[in-house]
């Protein structure tokens, strides 16, 4: 409805209304989605059926056992894979129609990525690895690097501007691949195992600066990940196995129960389950 303008909507206008993802806080959406690999009696099926909200202003964690199909389902969302069949709106945009470079640009524009692997270039250092999106996307270096380096100091690099990735610590560069994954503000971070390479102290301090520097109420954040140690950090926890969406848990419940001394306990299938408690 235009601002200032009272206007009586059709029907069909509010069921269109109604049915707008963007209308409803939500970042991405997915309905029925399908992914199959391979053909004949080599088929897979990775996803079958996943129907799935992601909502801006929120971290959302997808967790279960290896081959669930986390990742399939994040590349799916970031358009890096095609769907067999099934709907995928990312930022008010039918991924269907976004092809060729229309989907590339749209991808370097509105997502961010942070992967178990750092990836960062050897030959350059923090600033200039965390720059590389911008400069990707045509901002002139010097601003590029400027804006990187400020982002850097957001997440205690201040002083590892010029240092090369050999000289950093696991830790130090996930937090440069952070920078870099955010440095043009992005409007969905994916985040695939951020801190699978990292110890317990390190994997922590990883998602605290995803918590504080990523998620704010323009930008939503998946996180897909294994290690249940960092999962009071979510608002929604998505547990998947054999390719579906098995439950979906409110994180704050899941914070009370780690509160409390409690720790989620490895249930058949995979994931956890906050009803399914250890001491």
């Amino acid at each position: 409805m235009r601002k200032g303008v009272l206007t009586r909507l059709t029907a069909t206008e509010m069921a269109q209304e109604e049915d707008d993802p963007a209308a409803k806080g939500l970042a991405a959406r997915c309905r029925g989605v399908t992914k199959e690999f391979g053909r004949g009696e080599s088929k897979t099926w990775a996803l079958r059926g996943v129907d799935l909200e992601v909502r801006f202003g929120e971290m959302t964690l997808l967790v279960g056992p290896s081959g669930c199909g986390k990742t399939t389902l994040i590349s799916v969302i970031a358009g890096l894979l095609a769907p067999t069949d099934g709907d995928v709106e990312v930022l008010g945009e039918d991924l269907r129609k976004l092809t060729g470079g229309r989907l590339v640009d749209f991808r370097g524009a509105n997502l961010g990525f942070v992967f178990q692997q750092y990836n960062l270039l050897p030959a350059l250092t923090a600033a200039e690895n965390a720059a590389v999106p911008l400069m990707a996307l045509g901002r002139p270096r010097r601003e590029a690097v400027q804006r990187a380096s400020e982002l850097l100091e957001a997440v205690g690099l201040g002083n590892r501007l010029h240092s090369r990735p050999s000289q950093l610590s696991g830790g130090q560069q996930q937090r440069v691949a952070i920078a870099r994954a955010l440095v043009h503000e992005p409007r969905l971070l994916v985040c695939d195992e951020p801190t699978a390479a990292l110890d317990a102290g390190s994997g922590r301090v990883v998602m605290e600066l995803l918590r504080r520097v990523a998620v704010h109420p323009g930008r939503a954040v998946i996180v897909v990940t294994h290690d249940s140690r960092v999962l009071d950090f979510g608002e929604r926890i998505v547990h998947m196995g054999d390719g579906r969406v098995e439950r979906v848990e409110d994180g704050a419940a899941e914070r009370l129960f780690l509160d409390h001394g409690f720790r989620p306990r490895t249930v058949v299938g995979g994931g956890s389950c906050s009803s399914c408690l250890a001491t």
